[in-house]
């Protein structure tokens, strides 16, 4: 079904408004409540492995299990301000005086150590005071330079590098989280809806996806999950290109990519629109690619309702072999999604490398197949998909309508 601009268009008023004031504070006492149990799991795996302390570094572990919010990229200047330390009995958070009042503020579970540049001389009484001499490190989020400097101050304290576990257990979503993914999925329905009457021949990529990040923010987002993407014509083959100064012309396809952040958690979405009647060609691939969409999402209720779960792997081949089957196979690059929450990309992973186990359960992931024509056009669908195998629930947060929209050309 094609949806005109003459026919009816999605307004905002179609979907639902901004998280109040009450609903937030309900988010945040289902965080405090929640902690004890994220922090549980991570002192299982501590005694499970001969680990005295886990040492966490990444913004979306630090909120996760200490309450402690530091915004997107604020890392990288923060210097070693929210990174943490777990015991058995006790959780360490690190601040300079930049955020000593927000760590007991927000962390107030916590004992807040001053911390400023000089870690790895502070460390051998840190662990000290935690009776820590087998310490689990992240690998993949710090720094050999790091690694080495914090061995080299305490020698007698044994580093381990391990795997993502807060990550794995980040991948299983407490209704909570779902509700703020859900939210701000719908701050970004109604922002796109708010942006419809402003697409037309002539507006630049550029002006678009700024107008779409004030709407995103006017509609009640805190951020923005990533930087707005919106692509015309061939741009549209690069999935992920940048807007620029380029005019939206008529009779080419307008794709645009971007996701709202609320209360800590974000969305994503991609709508590929026309502007003016579409060829046969766009409209057949995105015919093409809503198949391929339907046909990933549709083997989750399949599995759901035959008692089993489905493995990203498997969902992954669904939505390829309909791309694959229309001769469009090498025009499919990317994975077909990913999961959502404190983090844009984070587990699980659907993919030609994804792994064949069952996924987490209950977990919000995207679906998003597309084909890119290089040099020619490109089309994606994304939408975001709650899926809770315990009461075979399968439903899609994003609520943007998929059909062809095509605006006045």
């Amino acid at each position: 079904m094609a949806r005109h601009a003459r026919r009816g268009l999605p307004v905002p008023s179609d979907f639902a408004g901004p998280p109040s004031r009450r609903q937030r504070r309900s988010w945040e006492e289902s965080d405090r409540a929640a902690r004890p149990a994220r922090l549980e799991r991570v002192r299982e795996r501590l005694a499970a492995g001969g680990l005295d302390a886990y040492f966490g570094l990444r913004r979306e572990e630090i909120r996760y299990l200490t309450g402690m919010v530091l915004a997107d990229g604020e890392e990288k200047v923060a210097g070693h301000s929210g990174r943490f330390l777990v015991s058995a009995e006790e959780v360490v958070v690190l601040a300079d005086s930049r955020y000593t009042l927000q760590a007991g503020r927000e962390a107030p579970d916590a004992r807040v150590e001053a911390v400023t540049y000089d870690l790895p001389a502070r460390w051998p009484d840190l662990l000290a005071g935690l009776g820590a001499r087998h310490v689990g490190v992240p690998g993949a989020d710090v720094s050999h330079e790091l690694f080495d400097a914090l061995q080299a101050a305490a020698p007698d304290v044994e580093l381990v590098s391990i795997g993502g576990w807060v990550d794995v257990d980040r991948a299983t979503k407490e209704p909570a989280e779902v509700e703020r993914i859900a939210a701000a999925a719908a701050v970004a329905d109604r922002a796109l809806a708010a942006l419809l009457p402003e697409i037309r021949p002539g507006v630049t990529e550029a002006v678009l996806a700024w107008r779409l990040e004030v709407l995103m923010r006017e509609h009640g987002a805190e951020a923005l999950a990533f930087d707005v993407a919106t692509l015309g014509g061939a741009q549209a083959a690069l999935p992920h290109g940048s807007p620029g100064a380029r005019p939206v012309r008529a009779g080419r396809v307008l794709l645009f990519d971007f996701g709202a952040q609320v209360a800590g958690y974000r969305s994503d979405m991609t709508r590929t629109l026309f502007v003016g009647e579409p060829s046969a060609r766009d409209r057949e691939l995105y015919r093409l690619v809503a198949e391929a969409q339907a046909a990933s999402i549709a083997a989750i209720g399949r599995s759901l309702a035959a008692g089993r779960i489905p493995s990203g792997r498997a969902l992954d081949r669904a939505a390829r072999d309909v791309i694959a089957a229309a001769g469009h196979g090498d025009h499919f690059g990317h994975g077909t999604g990913h999961g959502i929450g404190l983090a844009t990309h984070e587990q699980p992973s659907l993919s030609r490398v994804a792994s064949d186990e069952p996924l987490p359960s209950p977990t919000v992931f995207s679906v998003e197949p597309g084909v890119y024509l290089a040099g020619r056009t490109g089309i994606r669908i994304e939408d975001l998909v709650l899926m809770d195998a315990a009461v075979a629930r399968v439903d899609i947060l994003t609520r943007f309508p998929r059909d062809e929209i095509v605006l006045a050309g």
